[in-house]
């Protein structure tokens, strides 16, 4: 046979294979005699894999094509690129039509991808079928793996036709957001449709064994989009329980959705029975949101709140509430009948660093009625009502890159004592500087000696600051008593050493005050007695001042031989000696009468009670002293194996300081405060003491008289007050361990720790009362041994106070108590907390909670009590944890009776 005969005996079977779709038999073929690989990729993604794309068919046809070629052509079967790959083998059967791949089996064709441990490809019927394998001890593993985009399937088995998409598989297994779903039989109908027949709907990440589910007869699933189903059955540990639904509808988008928030019944003796935290949630937009919830009561109260959070990604985010009570106590008629109307605003705002380098925006609000944390019933947090304090601030600052450079911002801030109601607000503060300027020393030069460090500064601050009360907050009489004024400094200061181990400062100031708010004061005759009037205008006053210091460090140290075990241990003494001088403004100051005689008379200045402080008429001249210690030690290293040695701080700071004022008439020497603090075992023990040191003698009276303690038969100096505070805070862990931080009791006034229990999330009980949120432990390895394991993580926080009174010779402890709060994780999904202390002068328990948890994987149980006190309180919640389902719940609490006040 010549070779132009054999060539055209292979040129018709190859047409031929083409027509049929048989590529697989031509290719094998083709292979086996000729072993060509012209046809396959050069650049397989998989390595050891087929494939065949529709481009290569084309130079096949086009190489044996004619002109006088008038065969019909046919679409290709393929249409892009099949990727296949087995671990054990690849069978081709040829009268089948089929490709088997056993043991991790892989197929990559267009936009979907298939793994399972047996694959099935009939390339006639264009139908790929996909199952599982049995191990030696007849388990089934290598579960099939379907993706077809962002769309995930793990079925038992799987039929697949390539040209139409449509789909039928066993026993799926997929995930939507929260929601698991496994299914006996699900068919695809396209890309957008699935049906399903006895599908099971959890939140449980076992979706094979889940603790609890949902079954549902029939179920049409549109993903991303939505999740309709028909009648359906709650089942918790496969028992079947009385809670059934004729249908149901799950939106299912990737964005979020508007909806209802299901309420929270119950019952208190005061409102009676109502309802919580129920309302609508708005999905407004991807970068912000809004949620309105309320609450009413059979007795006529009711609370209504408007949350919001906000965000774009490098730019900035935030978060508001606004919420409003009003509450009634008893009933019309009644002599405890009492209204009581409370809000408060909460917003936060954070700027990306990256937005803008230059400038930024921030803002941290907390304002409202001074009672709203004590009296809502909707809250329940002892830290916040133990709280005295509200503050706000909202600022932006910007710097400009000019030579000098210079800052500037504006603020505004608010400050509230919840006990006196007092409220101050600065609306607004206006600052600006210029950078420190130094005008005999060159840009790049060394600044050395007393003219080249000499440097200058300007600063100026203006205000608008307002004093009311809660009850005038926001009302015109508050404007009206708004003291407005600016403040220009320019400090002046050098510093050179002496002696090569002194250090010189030299300083100093000059102050200029502008103010809109001055007073006269004169005595009237009519009304007997002194009058002081406001008066508004523009007035301006002049001060200025020295100062002068010297300093130096002085290093000591203790050696006790290389074989102790305290080697050495090093003292570093830090005195220093200042310099204060302020002349006398006299010149500022009026007499006035202080009655009708015309003997008496007294002066004041008309800038007293300045936004800036006022002038004094009396010279200040005075000698500050300090001296700072601090001590370590130089001691063996246990852990060290080579012998090595470690510094372990004794003393972190030991302070004295005192000042001797020369122009006082008596009394020239000021108490001497003392104080100091270290931390041991670690730095797991914090301790923090200060006392005050008199060297006058008192009267009878308790009033300091000009004679030493030493010479009325006392000691060399006096102890009127002093403090201690202890805190220790360890933990079965290795790490260290920090104070967990309750968001709800910060954002709502309260302490970062627990020590005064954990605040009750009345609006969201699926959180921890613990401090950590579920997804936290996501990360952990989840098996059963760990509910046998031998480890019982805790934590104790120990906090100890004591203040001491000798002001008039009392001699008494003022104040005495020990605080604790601890957990103890029992098991890995049970946890039991506690709060207590104990008063040694009040001799009684301090506020006490009780909190018990249990995680039961998707769902969350808690008990937290307050047994007894003013704010008695229980609460038990059950439910889902995650967010789709947290309607299912059950929520029982009693808060404690509000006495409600204006």
């Amino acid at each position: 046979m010549t070779l132009q005969k054999v060539s055209q005996f292979f040129t018709k079977i190859l047409l031929k294979a083409l027509h049929t779709k048989l590529f697989h038999i031509v290719f094998s073929v083709i292979f086996l005699t000729l072993g060509t690989t012209s046809i396959f990729s050069q650049e397989n993604p998989i390595p050891g894999t087929i494939t065949l794309t529709k481009s290569d068919l084309e130079k096949v046809k086009d190489s044996t094509a004619t002109s006088t070629d008038t065969t019909k052509k046919k679409k290709p079967f393929l249409d892009g690129v099949v990727n296949m790959k087995a671990k054990e083998y690849e069978k081709l059967d040829q009268k089948k039509k089929t490709v088997t791949l056993h043991d991790e089996a892989e197929i990559y064709y267009t936009d979907f991808e298939l793994k399972a441990g047996r694959i099935v490809l009939d390339y006639e019927k264009n139908l790929v079928y996909a199952g599982r394998l049995k191990d030696s001890a007849g388990n089934y593993i290598q579960r099939p793996i379907f993706k077809q985009g962002d769309n995930v399937v793990e079925p038992d088995s799987i039929i697949f036709h390539t040209k139409s998409k449509r789909a039928k598989v066993w026993n799926s297994r997929t995930t939507q957001g929260e929601l698991f779903i496994k299914a006996e039989i699900s068919k695809k109908e396209n890309d957008s449709v699935y049906f399903m027949k006895n599908a099971r709907m959890t939140t449980s990440k076992n979706i094979d064994d889940p603790e609890y589910y949902f079954l549902v007869k029939r179920v049409k699933f549109v993903p991303k989009k939505k999740v309709v189903i028909s009648s359906t059955q709650m089942y918790i540990a496969d028992v079947p329980t009385p809670i059934w639904l004729p249908f149901g509808y799950f939106p299912m988008t990737e964005k979020s959705t508007s909806g209802f928030i299901m309420p929270t019944p119950g019952q208190n003796n005061q409102q009676g029975y109502f309802l919580q935290n129920g309302g609508y949630y708005f999905a407004l937009s991807d970068y912000y949101d809004l949620a309105v919830l309320g609450d009413y009561y059979t007795n006529g109260s009711y609370g209504l709140r408007a949350e919001t959070s906000y965000g774009k990604r490098y730019k900035f985010n935030g978060r508001a509430n606004v919420r409003f009570e009003n509450n009634i106590q008893s009933e019309k008629g009644f002599p405890d009948y009492q209204k009581s109307r409370q809000y408060n605003i909460q917003w936060s705002h954070s700027q990306d660093s990256k937005a803008s380098p230059n400038s930024r925006f921030s803002a941290s609000v907390n304002l409202g009625s001074s009672q709203y944390f004590r009296q809502s019933v909707n809250l329940n947090n002892i830290g916040s009502t133990v709280n005295n304090n509200l503050s706000s601030s909202v600022s932006y600052s910007k710097t400009f890159q000019t030579v000098p450079q210079v800052n500037m911002s504006l603020s505004t801030t608010h400050s509230q004592n919840t006990n006196t109601q007092q409220i101050d607000m600065t609306l607004p503060t206006f600052q600006a500087s210029v950078d420190r300027i130094f005008p005999f020393a060159s840009g790049d030069g060394v600044k050395k000696g007393i003219i080249k460090n000499i440097s200058l500064q300007y600063n100026i601050r203006g205000e608008n600051r307002i004093r009311t009360t809660d009850s005038l907050f926001f009302k015109p009489q508050m404007f009206r008593d708004a003291r407005t004024g600016f403040q220009h400094s320019i400090p002046i200061s050098t510093n050179f050493k002496v002696f090569k181990h002194f250090s010189i400062t030299a300083s100093a100031n000059y102050n200029e005050v502008w103010t809109l708010n001055t007073i006269e004061k004169f005595y009237s005759a009519t009304e007997n007695k002194v009058v002081t009037l406001d008066q508004k205008g523009f007035e301006s006053f002049r001060t200025y001042n020295f100062n002068a210091g010297i300093g130096t460090t002085l290093y000591g140290t203790f050696n006790f031989g290389e074989d102790k075990k305290i080697e050495a241990i090093r003292h570093v003494v830090r005195p220093n000696i200042s310099y204060g001088y302020t002349p006398s403004f006299d010149q500022y100051f009026e007499r006035y009468a202080l009655d009708a005689t015309g003997i008496n008379f007294a002066d004041y200045t008309k800038f007293d009670n300045g936004l800036f402080g006022s002038p004094s008429n009396s010279i200040s001249n005075a000698l500050n002293l300090s001296v700072s210690n601090t001590f370590e030690a130089k001691v063996k290293d246990k852990e060290s194996k080579k012998g090595e040695t470690k510094k372990v701080m004794l003393l972190n700071n030991l302070n004295f300081s005192t000042r001797y004022d020369f122009t006082a008439d008596s009394l020239k020497l000021k108490e001497i405060s003392v104080s100091g603090g270290t931390q041991l075992f670690k730095q797991k023990m914090s301790i923090n003491f200060a006392a005050i040191l008199d060297p006058y003698a008192i009267d009878n009276s308790g009033k300091r008289i000009e004679k030493f303690n030493i010479d009325n038969g006392g000691s060399l100096l006096r102890l009127p007050r002093a403090n201690l505070t202890l805190n220790y805070s360890f933990s079965s862990s290795s790490s260290d361990n920090k104070s967990k931080t309750s968001e709800q009791n910060v954002q709502n006034g309260g302490r970062e720790d627990d020590l005064f229990g954990v605040g009750a999330d009345l609006s969201d009980n699926r959180q921890s009362l613990f401090g950590k949120d579920k997804e936290e432990n996501d990360g952990k390895k989840d098996s059963n041994s760990e509910w046998y394991n031998t480890k019982l993580p805790w934590d104790l926080r120990i906090a100890y106070s004591m203040n001491y009174n000798n002001t008039n010779r009392q001699d008494e402890i003022a104040s005495h108590s020990l605080m604790a709060s601890g957990n103890i994780e029992l098991a890995p999904r049970w946890k039991v907390g506690f709060s207590s202390g104990y008063d040694f002068v009040q001799k009684g328990v301090t506020f006490t909670q009780l909190r018990f948890e249990r995680d039961l994987e998707s769902w969350r149980m808690s008990f937290n009590w307050v047994p007894f006190g003013q704010n008695t309180y229980w609460g038990f919640f059950i439910g889902i944890s995650s967010s789709i389902l947290s309607d299912i719940k059950y929520d029982k609490r009693q808060l404690p009776d509000r006495v409600f006040r204006q």
